[in-house]
């Protein structure tokens, strides 16, 4: 039987999928963007035929693979195979993804967070290879975390461990978090908080080359607008980054503490943000840590090629 693996990426805007050799290298993938208004029976019937699209199309056969993980940004019951809560997209909880679509394939399926999923890819064939004890943290329109402990993802009693995004780094904070507390690393550092962060700079008297105050209501405020603006000087938006930088290394120094891994190492569309940014996140971490970090641990940018997909596919090998 050929040693060959499947990843399902299954985000709220995008659905990838691709065939993965165990070195981790793309055989080839597909991507589509019309699953958002899938009921999720239906969507399962969409991955099954598109997964054997997919196989034919390489000149293989769903008795070829080892095996299907699809990673997604629900909570998840990770020994179940089912979804706890899914806010981007709706009509996923409660529902059994692992079992609908073993029921399709007829192969082994493995169903994890996309987080956990994009640390194992790391773990393998990234960023974090070479270390045993590694946490990858993706910063994008939300925040979250996987992290491999002497070799192993660490899940937790449900499967949810890992979930650094509604760690609080600003009790008195008043930015509400989308899961209802206050002060939660995602209000303040996150794609969702980009546009709150743009708004209070300007009412503090910042001044943008971008943008004013007449001009929220119509503007995209997101990673790729404060990407715009760092490059052409913007003190608006270096301002963002600066905020954002010191809140994530907050998060960072808080995983040093409880962990203690070997390296941190950082993805998602944030980290477009560049070479400052990421120096900014390490100046947080050294200055909270100081004496107390007695060795080095690495704060490092994602070096896998399409983590979610290949880490995905990839949790077949580690379970």
């Amino acid at each position: 039987m050929a040693s060959i693996l499947c990843g399902v990426d299954l985000g709220g805007t995008k659905l990838g999928i691709g065939l993965v050799t165990e070195g981790g290298d793309i055989l080839d993938q597909g991507t589509w963007h019309d699953h958002v208004t899938r009921r999720p029976d239906d969507l399962m019937d969409d991955i099954a035929l598109r997964v054997r699209d997919l196989l034919k199309r390489n000149g293989f056969g769903v008795g070829d693979l080892r095996g299907i993980c699809v990673g997604t940004a629900g909570h998840l019951r990770f020994r179940d195979g089912v979804v706890i809560t899914m806010s981007n997209l709706p009509g996923y909880k409660g529902y059994p993804i692992r079992d609908r679509l073993a029921e399709r394939l007829g192969t082994r399926i493995v169903v994890d967070n996309d987080a956990n999923a994009q640390a194992w890819g790391e773990y393998l064939h990234g960023a974090g290879a070479g270390f045993r004890n590694m946490v990858f943290m993706t910063i994008s329109t939300q925040i979250g975390a996987g992290i491999v402990l002497e070799g192993r993802l660490l899940r937790g009693m449900t499967g949810t461990a890992g979930e650094i995004g509604h760690s609080i780094v600003d009790p008195s904070g008043e930015l509400l978090c989308p899961c209802g507390n206050r002060g939660c690393l995602i209000s303040l550092a996150s794609g969702v908080a980009i546009p709150g962060a743009v708004k209070r700079g300007l009412l503090a008297g910042t001044k943008s080359d971008l943008i004013d105050l007449a001009g929220l209501g119509s503007a995209t405020l997101d990673g790729e607008f404060i990407a715009r603006g760092l490059a052409s000087g913007d003190r608006l938006c270096a301002g963002v980054m600066a905020d954002f930088a010191r809140y994530i290394g907050i998060g960072v120094y808080n995983i040093f503490q409880i962990l203690n891994p070997e390296a941190v190492v950082l993805g998602g569309g944030l980290m477009n943000w560049g070479a400052p940014f990421l120096e900014g996140i390490r100046t947080t971490v050294t200055g909270l840590a100081r004496d107390m970090m007695y060795e080095e641990m690495r704060i490092l940018p994602s070096a896998c090629a399409a983590p979610g997909l290949v880490g995905a596919a990839s949790l077949v090998l580690g379970d």
